[in-house]
């Protein structure tokens, strides 16, 4: 072997030794905190503005507001009919709910917890998020298979972009002027111009199939999507629409999440797993924790000031995965961290 030979075959060794380490000093997630909720219904996503310390819940038709700081409920944002989440403008102090059972968004005073107005979405909103590049709030609209856009200073509806399929979880990158949605029933993520208010890209995921759930790395320009057909995560490249790796995880996957700090990628599933995935390079991924949570807890955000994440859970009477009946007043916030 000449020498060249042997620098490469040690360059491949210690590549090969790399994500191990990582994995042997990878930071472990525990429980540190139940916070009771109570209440009726169910819920879906949740929401956090790291620097007011508030984490915002969908319940029922309405939004709790928990501090962070001290883990307890502050309060609550009313007349949210079929609510599915909220989209955060901390910069306005505005929040903008998804209200799937009106087909609305209600506009809301993150100071007062009280709405301003309600502006019309298309059928059925669902995901939501808030672009700070333009000041612009989505909402993914699943029936209507489109995205509302929605000025947040002005709280009027500026656009709406059709999306050839079911949209899901989205993600913004204002350095480079795109929001990105997971389009569930085709399969696909679809990149939005956000000046232009149109679908200028749309990739397939393939191997991976029917994902939900998006985070995104803007720093290495890659989307983390969960792909629940193959109950993969999936590493996307969204400069050239390729996938660039995959790691498996658990059943029932609805949400994931990226700590830009730790490098750490986020996949909740149903089945009462968190995958836990190190993002080694831009173009790997290793699995370095599975970490064991409740029953259905599916939805989960991430506070990246504190590397704590947050998962709605509650028990259930009767039915499997994502059927039963809700015990009344069993639903709390499940709070892991590093400490």
């Amino acid at each position: 072997m000449n020498i060249s030979s042997r620098r490469f075959s040690l360059a491949l060794f210690c590549l090969g030794l790399a994500a191990p380490a990582f994995a042997a000093s990878a930071p472990t997630y525990k429980l540190l905190k139940e916070i009771p909720v109570g209440g009726d219904g169910g819920w879906d996503y949740l929401s956090i503005d790291p620097a007011a310390h508030r984490l915002y819940v969908s319940h029922g038709s309405v939004v709790i507001v928990i501090d962070t700081a001290t883990n307890t409920v502050v309060g609550k944002i009313e007349d949210t009919p079929g609510v599915h989440g909220l989209a955060v403008a901390p910069d306005l102090k505005k929040g903008f709910s998804t209200n799937g059972s009106e087909n609305k968004s209600s506009v809301v005073d993150l100071t007062t917890l009280k709405t301003l107005t309600k502006v019309d979405t298309g059928q059925g909103p669902d995901g939501m998020l808030y672009d700070p590049g333009q000041h612009e709030v989505y909402t993914f609209n699943g029936r209507g298979q489109s995205a509302t856009v929605i000025d947040a200073k002005t709280n009027a509806v500026v656009a709406t972009v059709p999306l050839g399929g079911r949209p899901e979880s989205g993600a913004a990158d204002p350095k480079v002027g795109r929001v990105f949605d997971n389009i569930e029933s085709t399969s696909e993520v679809v990149a939005i111009d956000t000046k232009a208010h149109k679908v200028v890209n749309r990739w397939p995921i393939a191997p991976g199939e029917g994902a939900s759930g998006m985070a995104i790395d803007t720093e290495h320009q890659r989307l983390f999507l969960g792909a629940g057909g193959t109950n993969t995560m999936v590493m996307f490249d969204y400069v050239n629409g390729k996938v660039v790796d995959s790691v498996p995880i658990g059943q029932g996957v609805d949400a994931n999440a990226f700590d830009p700090g730790l490098q750490l990628a986020f996949a909740s599933s149903g089945d009462g797993t968190v995958t836990i995935a190190h993002e080694d390079s831009p173009s790997k991924l290793t699995v370095v924790q599975t970490l064991k949570t409740e029953n259905r807890a599916r939805t989960l955000t991430l506070d990246p000031t504190t590397h704590r994440i947050y998962l709605g859970s509650a028990q259930f009477v009767g039915g499997g995965g994502r059927g039963g009946t809700t015990v009344p007043g069993s639903f709390k916030i499940l709070v892991y961290g590093i400490e």
